[in-house]
């Protein structure tokens, strides 16, 4: 598979996650080996958000990340939001409907007004997006002073001792699997090829730094093909002359 041209992309990508969002959890339960889960509840704490505070998960999927800090703390105002209905419409089912406000949004243009949320989350969106510093941006621009940003993503494994078997994992097994449990082989071809040929973790936390965030940190999770990344909206002048 090609991955699509950047002015093709946003429909592109919005027509796959459509296509696949019927079995979107477990294909990722699966290809993750049920880490999943665990990487969401470290987004969700790191996010750190206060009790009654708002917190926005953009590209949210079916709601993963909203629904782990809803468990964490029911007294939050949690915003999931999404540009494919489909994944909206499979996320918001049951109590969910209620329990969070789910919204049609695009990532590059957040139709919240500035200085709203207590915190950030994304899971798999930066690598998705077709302009990763107005999507950065756009996160800054929505979060109050002193809010933290978390996104969790792909990223190319790089050196590994064990990187014959990543790939193999990556390109063989995952397209093999997702075509079998989702219908939609192409699809699973897209995510190790995207991952591929996306920022590194040094690369994206400069992204973070070059949008406004201080504090930028990231961890690597399963053989160094998953980062959490993570920073903090400065609160003072003080905080702006370091990051300068």
């Amino acid at each position: 598979m090609t991955l699509p041209a950047p002015h093709d992309k946003a429909n592109t990508v919005r027509a796959m996650f459509a296509r696949i969002a019927l079995r979107y959890d477990l294909m990722n339960h699966l290809m993750t080996f049920g880490c999943d889960r665990s990487w969401q509840r470290e987004v969700v704490r790191r996010a750190a958000p206060p009790p009654g505070g708002r917190l926005l998960d953009i590209g949210c999927g079916t709601g993963g990340i909203a629904k782990e800090a809803w468990g964490r703390d029911p007294s939050l105002e949690i915003t999931a939001a999404d540009f494919t209905l489909a994944m909206l419409q499979r996320g918001c089912n049951g109590a969910w409907r209620q329990r969070l406000r789910w919204c049609g949004a695009d990532a590059l243009s957040l139709p919240f007004a500035d200085d709203t949320f207590d915190a950030v989350t994304s899971g798999y969106l930066i690598r998705n997006v077709t302009d990763i510093h107005q999507a950065l941006a756009e996160q800054c621009r929505v979060a109050k002073p002193g809010a933290r940003i978390v996104c969790l993503d792909t990223a190319p494994p790089g050196r590994h001792p064990l990187k014959p078997l990543i790939d193999f994992h990556m390109h063989r097994v995952i397209p093999l699997v997702g075509g079998v449990v989702s219908g939609d082989p192409l699809a699973y071809r897209y995510l190790p090829q995207s991952t591929r040929a996306f920022k590194t973790p040094e690369e994206l936390a400069d992204a973070m730094r070059t949008a406004g965030l201080v504090a930028v940190a990231y961890q690597r999770r399963m053989f160094n093909t998953v980062t959490i990344i993570y920073g903090r909206v400065p609160v003072s002048d003080v905080e702006d002359a370091a990051r300068g």
